[in-house]
This record gives C-alpha cells, sequence and structure tokens, in this order.
C-alpha cells in the first residue's frame, strides 16, 4: 500500500528539468499567462493559466483552424463575371481576400479570352455580397493600411501603394496600373513619397477602386473599355461568362494570413467561414455562430471570446487552455505558421499587449505547443520566455 502511494506521489512531483523552466519562467514575467503542453496533452508549465488574456494577432491562429475546419484547406474563392447584350460588364464580388495585382494579370487574360477584344461599355461592380454597413469591431475610419475596409470585391487589401510628389501620383509597383480615382484618394489622403493607404470605409470607394483596377487589367490584356465604372448589381438572370477561382487554395492564403498579419485577410476569411455554412450575404453574426458552434463540438464554448477573427479588437478574449487546445487540433497544419524568429510560431501586439503562440521543439520533450501572454509594451519578453522554454525542456 505505502510503495503505491510513493509510486503515485512521485509521479505528481515536478521533474527537476520541468520544476527548473518553471523558476525561470516566473523570474522573467512572473505575471504573464504562460501554457506549455506535451503532444500527449500533458501541461508541463501553467503559469497564471486561467486568466483570459487578450490575443491581438495570434487569433488569426484560432481563425486559421476554423476555416480549415469549415472550408477545407483546397478551399478557392470565387469572383463572376457577367456580359450582357450591350457589352456591359457585371463583377459581383465573392469575398476573395487575394484579388492582388498578380492575380488580376492571368484573370484579366482569361476573361479577354472569353469575352472577346470588343470594347466593353461600362463595367458594373456587384458587392451585394457584403451588406455595405458591415463594420468590423476594433478597425478605424482612418488610411492605415490595417484598417482597410472589409468587402466583397477588393483589389490589393482595399489599398493603394503609390509614390506622390506634390499633385503627381505615380503607382509605386510596376505591376500595379494607377487609376484616377487612386491618384484622387492619394492627393487627398497619402503621404508625401511613397507609402500605402486603405481606401477608407466608404464601401463603393472600394467598389470604384476596384471596377477602375480591373478595367485597367483588361486593356493591359488587349481588351478595351470604353464606358464608365459604376457599383449596382448583376440582373436576374444574366448567367456569368466567366467564373475566376482563386489560383491560391485557402492553405497558401493562409500561411500569408499568418506571415503578414493582415487583418483585412483575415476578416474576409472569417466572413467566408459564416457564409459558407448558413449562406450569404456574409453577416460577422453567421461566423460568430458557426465559430461558437464549432468551439463547442470541441468541448471549448468557454474559452473563446471572439468580436471578429483578426484579433484588432480589444474585446476578445481567450483562455490559454483553450487556445492551447486548437494548436492541438491544428497541429497538422504547423507548417503554416511561419514567425518572425524562424520558429512555428504567431505574435500579437497592440499597446500594452503582447502575446505568441505556437510550436517549439524541445530535446526532452519532442515538440510542445505553448501560449505566452504579457501585459506591457516589452516585445522581446515574450521570446526570452519562449527561449527559456526550448532551453530547460
Amino acid at each position: 500500500m505505502w510503495s503505491r502511494l510513493l509510486a503515485l506521489a512521485l509521479l505528481v512531483l515536478p521533474t527537476p528539468a520541468l520544476a527548473g523552466v518553471k523558476e525561470k519562467v516566473a523570474a522573467l514575467a512572473p505575471s504573464a499567462v504562460v501554457l506549455v503542453v506535451d503532444a500527449a496533452g500533458k501541461e508541463l508549465v501553467a503559469q497564471n493559466a486561467d486568466e483570459p488574456f487578450v490575443p491581438a494577432s495570434v487569433a488569426k491562429i484560432v481563425t486559421a483552424w476554423l476555416a480549415i475546419e469549415v472550408l477545407g484547406a483546397d478551399y478557392r474563392f470565387e469572383t463572376r463575371f457577367y456580359l450582357d447584350d450591350k457589352r456591359v460588364l457585371y463583377v459581383r464580388g465573392g469575398g476573395d481576400p487575394f484579388l492582388i495585382s498578380e492575380e488580376l494579370a492571368p484573370l484579366a487574360k482569361d476573361l479577354v479570352a472569353k469575352i472577346g477584344k470588343a470594347p466593353i461599355t461600362g463595367i458594373v461592380v456587384d458587392g451585394s455580397y457584403y451588406p455595405s454597413d458591415l463594420r468590423i469591431p476594433g478597425i478605424e475610419d482612418d488610411v492605415i493600411a490595417y484598417d482597410a475596409l472589409n468587402s466583397a470585391l477588393a483589389v490589393n487589401f482595399n489599398t493603394v501603394y503609390a509614390v506622390r510628389s506634390g499633385a503627381k501620383v505615380r503607382s509605386a509597383e510596376t505591376q500595379t496600373p494607377i487609376t484616377p480615382l487612386a491618384i484622387a484618394l492619394f492627393r487627398a489622403k497619402g503621404p508625401d513619397g511613397e507609402g500605402r493607404i486603405s481606401l477608407g470605409q466608404d464601401p463603393a470607394v472600394g467598389l470604384q477602386y476596384a471596377g477602375e483596377l480591373i478595367g485597367a487589367f483588361i486593356e493591359r490584356a488587349g481588351g478595351a473599355v470604353h464606358g464608365k465604372v459604376s457599383v449596382g448589381t448583376v440582373p436576374d438572370g444574366l448567367e456569368p461568362i466567366y467564373v475566376h477561382r482563386q489560383s491560391r487554395p485557402l492553405s497558401e492564403i493562409i500561411a500569408q494570413l499568418l506571415l503578414d498579419s493582415n487583418n483585412f485577410t483575415a476578416n474576409q476569411i472569417f466572413l467566408e467561414i459564416g457564409a459558407r455554412r448558413l449562406g450569404g450575404p456574409v453577416s460577422l453574426e453567421k461566423s460568430l455562430k458557426v465559430a461558437n458552434e464549432t468551439f463547442a463540438a470541441h468541448g471549448l464554448a468557454d474559452a473563446f471570446h471572439l468580436e471578429e477573427g483578426s484579433g484588432i479588437s480589444r474585446d476578445d478574449r481567450f483562455t490559454a487552455r483553450g487556445l492551447a487546445k486548437v494548436l492541438e487540433l491544428f497541429a497538422p497544419h504547423a507548417d503554416l505558421l511561419h514567425g518572425h524568429d524562424g520558429g512555428l510560431n504567431k505574435t500579437g501586439t497592440m499597446d500594452g499587449v503582447r502575446t505568441l503562440a505556437g510550436y517549439a521543439d524541445t530535446s526532452g520533450h519532442g515538440r510542445v505547443h505553448f501560449v505566452i501572454s504579457l501585459a506591457g509594451d516589452d516585445s522581446e519578453m515574450r521570446y526570452r520566455v519562449l527561449g527559456a522554454i526550448e532551453s530547460e525542456l
């Protein structure tokens, strides 16, 4: 009897290595939330692990996991094109987050092959897949690129990258034509010199710019556009002449999202989760419903409070154990993470918040998954805590 009790007591006592890493983490950041879990689900370090925290951009890991759960890693966004008998081109956006110039060039070539080189008499942009009053909590009405408006049809992340010298404005990218609206916006809001600005919070502005840029790429591809660009809807009964499927599968878009931490991309993906499961148009309510149902299905109903999918809202709240469980579930896709330190991790940064979560390879416990959250503005401390975990385990 006593021998069995002694064996049990020895099992629950921390090994010297675990005691050492806990002491080191506590010495570095005693108020930090830190949780380290091995592949078998054993908690190796648990410091302040029951305190909910503001995730900032590590929320994008959860959005990535939800997207693969609901949409699938091979999912591709679509944009539809229609042509009426007057050669008016209608473009219906499907929420593609990666309609960048490098995607628009081959798109335009394929489109011109379908519609021919006779002049288009106008372009009508249909953004009805997204409600016009959609607003993401935490996004502010300014020209900062990370505050770009989410939209059914947005090009280059609903931003303009240009160079301004007085009244003169030119594109800062050889692959991106400059358009009349881009020039006007950059004259009004862009910095002198090179910079990237968002198109603001008026959905019609972003849709107008998307139409102008698509028209410019059509002309580069050998087509002709003689009419104006306007915002409207596709007429009932008109069938698409061309459906463009994004060249990148969702897994590639997620890898880029986790590297660049683009808030616009994160919420485009998050909004698609709800619309795909519950039908369009998109809404935050639909996506939050699907997210909460998915959490509940994995026993995580109380682990997350989401307001949106990027982490830009300060009202987002995670638990360390909830995020650690998502990291366990996301482990087959761990290679989609590419941290600034070269590791399989993701940072989150906002005033007074520094977070880091992901996977680390240790000599004694193999690959572990970890969550680190600190109050304050010391960006390097999270890496020092991670370094202690990696060196001691």
